[in-house]
């Protein structure tokens, strides 16, 4: 029997685009931009019934989440806040007319501009916003609740935004125990919940000696001063099996926890910067993981000496290998953001990431070569495979 062809699902600044790529992953088809061109910064499928959903918004949008049954074609859409066009269009009926605008109650006011995360986990959908706030939802993404337990932390006047504003930007769970889950939030930290959601502890804690390199000195929301880890965490992820094995990249670092995120180990050691966005691991191996570091954050913010490599680990983080086959080695300036690296549970796993520059790169042996699999997208926010 063939291998299935992957779907990668995609989100950009104009839109969610679907790329489907052949049995064997040589070959990719684009489909997009989905989702009326709106900014998109997430896109999120089952596996088990194929629905796909899509999380955005702007300013100008307001904040909402798509929802499509037939792979795609076509979609429904969760407004949830109020956008600039709906004022607009509330106050011009010959503008409203135009684009097919009708008055509407928006469930959460214009508490959030925009969707920036989603997870199904178990038969719920959670979506995290911008500001930071959990939303949940029991009926595939048709009506909302805000997770008022997060909301009503004792810590949330003290947390502060990162360059991108203050977001919650990574949900995860345990496959066999959806009531555990951990959330992302920059500049706040991770953030775990052992009852689905009814009561959160914030788990930022070192492992003694574990924080190197002077970044416990760091000027910054990403490394304060206090003897905990970066609150400016990037991206999260769970190991597969049992046992809550997490990594995270943050602001000055990439880290690994053995116990669910109760204290953190530094892994960066062998890895040429501190900082990046996106950290992925293996669907099969907890000791396989793949990061992507950038040059810093003051300096551009693109691959050191503006070389791509993808960088491996295969034992946890005690050791790295860079992987730059087919990748640009040259003159290559672009970013990959938090959340726009994936991998499939093909074998050998495929890697994928998008980059600012509108490329979506593809790897079908595990990062040991690349191709480029799409270009001349919109800026890629996220990458996710279904």
């Amino acid at each position: 029997m063939s291998e299935p062809a992957p779907r990668l699902l995609v989100g950009t600044t104009k839109g969610a685009f679907i790329l489907t790529g052949t049995a064997g992953r040589e070959r990719w088809s684009v489909r997009g931009p989905l989702c009326d061109g709106w900014p998109i910064n997430h896109v999120v499928g089952d596996p088990r019934s194929g629905t796909v959903w899509a999380g955005g918004g702007s300013e100008w949008n307001g904040a909402g989440v798509f929802r499509s049954t037939d792979g795609g074609t076509s979609w429904t859409l969760s407004k949830l806040t109020v956008g600039e066009v709906d004022r607009w269009a509330e106050k011009d009926p010959d503008f409203a007319a135009s684009i097919g605008w009708r008055a509407q109650p928006m469930p959460f006011g214009d508490r959030f501009a925009q969707v920036w995360s989603l997870a199904r986990v178990g038969d719920r959908l959670y979506a995290g916003t911008k500001p930071a706030a959990l939303l949940v939802s029991e009926d595939d993404g048709l009506t909302w609740s805000e997770v008022e337990s997060l909301t009503e932390h004792p810590s949330v006047p003290g947390w502060s935004p990162g360059a991108a504003g203050l977001v919650l930007h990574t949900i995860i769970s345990d496959p066999a125990a959806p009531e555990k889950l951990w959330l992302g939030i920059s500049a706040a930290g991770v953030f775990a919940s052992k009852d689905g959601g009814g009561a959160w502890e914030r788990r930022n804690a070192l492992v003694d000696g574990g924080l190197t390199g002077g970044a416990s000195g760091a000027d910054h929301p990403g490394g304060p001063g206090d003897g905990e880890v970066g609150h400016c965490v990037h991206n999260l992820v769970r190991a597969p099996g049992p046992a809550d094995v997490l990594y995270q990249q943050n602001h000055v670092g990439v880290w690994r926890s053995d116990d669910g995120g109760q204290t953190w180990l530094d892994i960066t050691d062998g890895l040429p910067s501190t900082f990046g966005f996106p950290i992925q691991v293996h669907p099969q191996d907890p000791q396989t993981v793949w990061t992507i570091p950038l040059n810093g954050d003051m300096e551009g913010r693109y691959p050191p000496a503006a070389a791509a490599a993808v960088w491996r680990s295969r034992d946890g983080g005690r050791s790295w290998q860079d992987q730059r086959a087919g990748l640009p080695q040259e003159a290559c300036y672009f970013t990959v953001l938090r959340q726009a690296m994936g991998v499939d549970r093909l074998e050998p796993a495929g890697v994928y990431f998008g980059t600012n520059t509108g490329s979506v790169f593809a790897s079908r042996d595990e990062g040991k070569t690349w191709a480029e699999a799409a270009r001349h997208l919109p800026t890629v926010l996220s990458v996710e495979v279904l």
